[in-house]
């Protein structure tokens, strides 16, 4: 089968746009090298292939079931987290004192690339893991870390987070799950929770959850949720696991996608006390999850990026090797049929799939070393890295979710019928990807956290620091060959975008929040779309820049730059109409009423 990855894409991105290389000036990287990055990435490729690509389609086939009380999983897929584990991946960009080797987060999620891409259902086991252990590390105490956090790091224990319960999906303010102090500073909790992926296995020794619930007799809506670790197995003195805590699998839900995941229906205290410790301080729970949600918001887009990446390989490798139908200019049916690539049609799918997945690659991995400059970035950036990595977080895990799927259906139609059959995996990842745009909020939550809050917040701060650094590349790709296109229509979609906001962002206590919010998912795309031409122009400027010297790459330095013109033709254009919607103020969905559907 063709590969999963792009490989050399994935070079390109990190080390000739980013500058990854160049992290190893600050101190917490200074041990580090270029090779030392391409080393862990090349074990990621190894590991990936090896352990998870070789039971991708087992997992989707046979979905998690219960037998005696115990879900049954592949074999292979305790294999394959075990392989993760033993190369060190669940701590790797953690402290040295922890077992880490304080990697990058742009690297990290380069290398959570590899295993999304080769296998993005049994990916969700460490994914979720790791930022369950990410969140312990900001807000859990030091004896918290202990018991919850370092085995997760060891990846003996694996981790979940329960937010959603069945009457309240997205819905957080309405949660019901109860915490009752028992009086020794532990909490009974009693409730249900809903759509709780990796909630129930046998993969790993124990399962911490962390479970939002609230304190017998707090405050209605979200000042009332806190945040709690609850492990199915209680934690003897000594560390190991003991006794059921009486966390119970209610069900499992079945799904389109992601089927090797587990999602379950889990009910706390049924049986017995279910004895959860609470992490900070009360009523500071949704605050403290939205670390990890943050994360996996980006983590979600990289997912989506990666299943789309995979199928554009797929269905690239099938069209140069199809043969069907001559060129409209050859005449001669004795001739023989060409290669699918040759018509341009093909070609259409295949540069929209190109733009699509690539672009979304840039973006994710812009955000994630976004990540590190607010951490371990020069002081007086971290605030400004901060800001801008609110307002872009939406938009990375919407515009990838969206634009992959777009691509798996282009994928699809390249091949044609054998796209939806199951002799190939594009279907199957077709299935997977279509969670996305609902994963971790869905297309609305995020339009309406974008044009809500993220473009007002600290006075709008963070959407100059975003123009700011769109007109720098604007001019710094100025005087090389190949760019005029991207940089006009970008140039042009950063003037439709400004045109809207100015229109509409005054008027928001005129218009209330309902039409305010009313058309969120124009600003989504328009802003979406307008940032990842910013991503193509910063690839092809990397590549105008390497072109001249350029020998065995060449190709795909001009495949870049072919790209871009291509996003710049054919989709930057769209921006215009969700500029014009947005500024308009349009109130067709609200004046819809619900009896006259």
């Amino acid at each position: 089968m063709p590969p999963v990855l792009n490989r050399r894409d994935l070079s390109f991105q990190l080390f000739e746009v980013l500058p990854t290389a160049e992290l190893t000036a600050r101190p917490r990287f200074a041990e580090h090298s270029r090779e030392v990055y391409e080393d862990v990435l090349k074990v990621a490729y190894s590991v990936a292939e090896r352990y998870f690509a070789n039971h991708a389609r087992e997992a989707d086939l046979h979905e998690p079931h219960v037998v005696d009380g115990k879900v049954v999983l592949p074999a292979a897929m305790r294999e394959a987290v075990r392989a993760f584990r033993d190369a060190g991946f669940f701590s790797a960009h953690h402290d040295e004192d922890l077992g880490g080797l304080q990697l990058p987060w742009v690297v990290m999620q380069a290398v959570q690339a590899h295993f999304q891409a080769a296998n993005v259902a049994t990916s969700g086991y460490p994914f979720l893991t790791i930022g369950n252990a990410n969140l312990q590390r900001v807000f859990a105490s030091p004896e918290q870390q202990r018991r919850y956090m370092l085995p997760l790091l060891e990846g003996r224990w694996f981790g979940t987070m329960a937010l959603s319960e069945p009457h309240a999906g997205s819905g957080l303010a309405d949660i019901t799950t109860t915490a009752t102090p028992r009086g020794d500073g532990t909490y009974a909790i009693t409730g249900t929770k809903m759509w709780i992926s990796g909630g129930e296995h046998e993969l790993s020794e124990n399962i911490v959850h962390l479970v939002l619930a609230r304190i017998a007799g707090g405050p209605a809506g979200v000042k009332g949720i806190s945040l709690f670790l609850v492990p199915r197995y209680r934690v003897n003195e000594d560390g190991t696991p003991g006794e059921s805590n009486h966390v119970v699998l209610a069900g499992l839900n079945h799904k389109m996608g992601y089927r090797g995941t587990t999602n379950t229906l889990l009910n706390f205290g049924e049986g017995g006390e279910t004895i959860g410790e609470l992490v900070g301080e009360p009523g500071r729970g949704l605050a403290q999850m939205f670390h990890m949600m943050n994360e996996a918001r980006i983590g979600v887009g990289m997912g989506a990026v990666m299943l789309g990446t995979a199928g554009y390989m797929e269905s690239l490798a099938y069209a140069r090797e199809r043969r069907q139908g001559r060129h409209a200019s050859q005449k001669d049916p004795a001739a023989p049929p060409v290669p699918i690539i040759e018509h341009a049609d093909v070609r259409r799918l295949l540069l929209r799939q190109k733009v699509f997945v690539e672009g979304g690659l840039a973006l994710g991995l812009y955000a994630s070393l976004l990540v590190d400059d607010t951490q371990t970035g020069p002081e007086e950036g971290r605030a400004d890295a901060g800001l801008l990595l609110d307002l872009l977080t939406p938009i990375v895990k919407s515009w990838p979710s969206k634009y992959s799927q777009e691509a798996l259906s282009d994928a699809i139609q390249v091949m044609g019928g054998a796209g939806y059959t199951r002799d190939f995996n594009v279907e199957m990842y077709y299935r997977d990807n279509r969670l996305n745009p609902i994963h971790e909020g869905t297309e609305g939550i995020q339009g309406n956290d974008l044009l809500g809050r993220k473009l007002t917040q600290a006075g709008g701060r963070g959407l100059s620091i975003l123009l700011g650094r769109m007109q720098a590349d604007l001019q710094a790709s100025e005087g090389l060959d190949g760019l005029d296109e991207i940089r006009a229509a970008l140039r042009q979609a950063t003037t439709w975008n400004t045109q809207a906001l100015g229109t509409l962002l005054p008027r928001a206590a005129e218009l209330g929040p309902d039409l305010f919010l009313a058309n969120a998912n124009s600003a989504l795309e328009m802003l979406g779309h307008t940032v990842v031409g910013w991503m193509w122009l910063r690839q092809a400027t990397a590549a105008a820049r390497a072109l001249p010297t350029a020998r065995a790459d060449a190709d795909f330095y001009h495949g870049k730059l072919h790209a871009a013109r291509f996003f710049a033709t054919h989709e930057l254009p769209k921006v215009r109409a969700h500029a014009d919607l947005l500024a308009s103020a349009d109130r067709t969905t609200t004046d819809m009423q619900a009896g006259w559907f």
